[in-house]
């Protein structure tokens, strides 16, 4: 019996990392994708897949990973993304928009691409993994906002595109999620700055909480589609709604 494959993107930390580590507990070969080569080798070994270093804004790498899956892929998990900067629109710094734009979006939209034609063979899966950014605006969020939207616009093209073809699009819309790296990257490393989004938040998702979501939606039944799955911690009910006990 064939070994189910999955790939998943920003593998080497927060949610794609505990993605990784819940689709090879289902018994998946994961390919590990990102570009910290030395994490994703260890993560690789640990769970006896195999590490693809690749940035999904490089068409080279792209390639290099479509060779890497080869002629079948069952689950792919666009899991790579992130944000840069919380400024107000008047005072936005348009290079990291630029570069969300490119990595949430034309990056996705490049892996995907490359990567279409093996999923169809195994008449797999692909999940977006998005944000309640996708959700709706909020201040500060221009750029983070646009990026987001615009990979659920991709996911919700795909689906009607390819209506014809056994290929299920699903995407998971994480709330808050604390892991090691999110707020510190958008906030340029600023440990203070960062440690405020979760100030007062008990109990916000962690990376495992969305990796569950996007293990159970990768696996359901091949007739099932899961167009979207909204996941957020309980005291958040809206972006802009949060219970904090200080």
């Amino acid at each position: 019996m064939r070994t189910p494959t999955a790939v998943v993107t920003g593998a080497s930390s927060g949610i794609g990392e505990a993605t990784a580590r819940r689709l090879a507990s289902l018994g998946f070969h994961v390919l590990c994708v990102a570009r910290r080569t030395e994490r994703i080798e260890a993560l690789a070994a640990e769970v006896g897949g195999t590490a693809v270093t690749c940035d999904i804004t490089v068409e080279a790498d792209v390639a290099r990973l479509a060779e890497a899956v080869g002629g079948r892929l069952d689950v792919l998990v666009n899991n790579a993304g992130g944000a840069f900067g919380q400024e107000p629109v008047a005072e936005a710094d348009l290079d990291a928009w630029s570069r969300m734009l490119e990595l949430n979006v034309v990056g996705t939209g490049r892996v995907t691409k490359a990567l279409l034609p093996a999923l169809e063979a195994a008449e797999g899966v692909v999940v977006f993994v998005t944000s309640t950014a996708a959700e709706t605006a909020y201040e500060g969020g221009a750029g983070y906002n646009a990026a987001k939207f615009g990979e659920r616009a991709v996911a919700g093209a795909l689906r009607l595109e390819i209506v014809d073809r056994p290929v299920r699009v699903c995407e998971v819309s994480p709330g808050m999620v604390e892991t090691e790296e999110f707020s510190l990257t958008r906030f340029g490393g600023d440990t203070e700055r960062a440690s405020k989004v979760y100030a007062g938040v008990e109990e916000p998702l962690v990376a495992d909480d969305v990796a569950d979501c996007i293990a159970f939606v990768a696996t359901r039944p091949a007739h099932v589609n899961i167009d979207r799955l909204v996941v957020r911690p309980r005291v958040q009910a809206a972006n802009h709604k949060v219970h904090r006990t200080s």
